[in-house]
């Protein structure tokens, strides 16, 4: 089945048009700006970096095991595994990886370098908090990091990818 002209034109102007590039720029800067904030709430926060790092994952990894019981529990029991036997035996390293994780995410996102990488990394992180069991922000957050990643081709255009992308033509 072909694609209608006219949702393939609509595609390729949202995603590709260097006009749009003004609506992305909007976009990425306030998804980076949530990865910021939330990577600077750890960075502060003793029980994620500092004198009890791993103690905040580790009362998280502790909760969303609570959800995995039930018909259709909020966690999957494959998840659940995953966090039994590769995180929290891990949580110091983790709870380092995500705070600077986020961190990352946020200035490539807000300043435009590595745009797609950036959104890539931050949807693994926010399917990682919905797996977990946890909603919050994470269902927009993804879908807009997804959206970044569609338009990865001008996403940048307003910011260092600009010139990165450029140096390398």
């Amino acid at each position: 089945m072909r694609t209608p002209q006219f949702l393939q034109s609509m595609y390729q102007f949202v995603f590709t048009d260097k006009k749009m590039s003004w609506l992305w720029l909007i976009v990425r800067v306030y998804v980076g700006w949530q990865w910021l904030l939330a990577g600077y709430e750890k960075i502060i926060n003793p029980a994620w970096v500092g004198d009890s790092t791993g103690a905040a994952i580790i009362g998280f990894i502790k909760g969303a095991l609570t959800k995995t019981g039930g018909l259709h529990p909020d966690v999957s029991l494959w998840y659940a595994g995953f966090l039994k036997g590769a995180v929290l035996p891990y949580a110091t390293t983790w709870s380092y990886a995500i705070t600077y994780g986020e961190l990352l995410v946020g200035l490539g996102l807000v300043v435009g370098l590595f745009t797609s990488l950036a959104a890539f990394f931050g949807l693994s992180m926010n399917l990682n908090f919905l797996f977990a069991g946890t909603v919050s922000t994470n269902p927009q957050l993804l879908v807009l990091a997804l959206f970044v990643m569609l338009a990865h081709k001008i996403a940048g255009f307003i910011g260092l990818d600009y010139y990165r992308l450029r140096k390398n033509r």
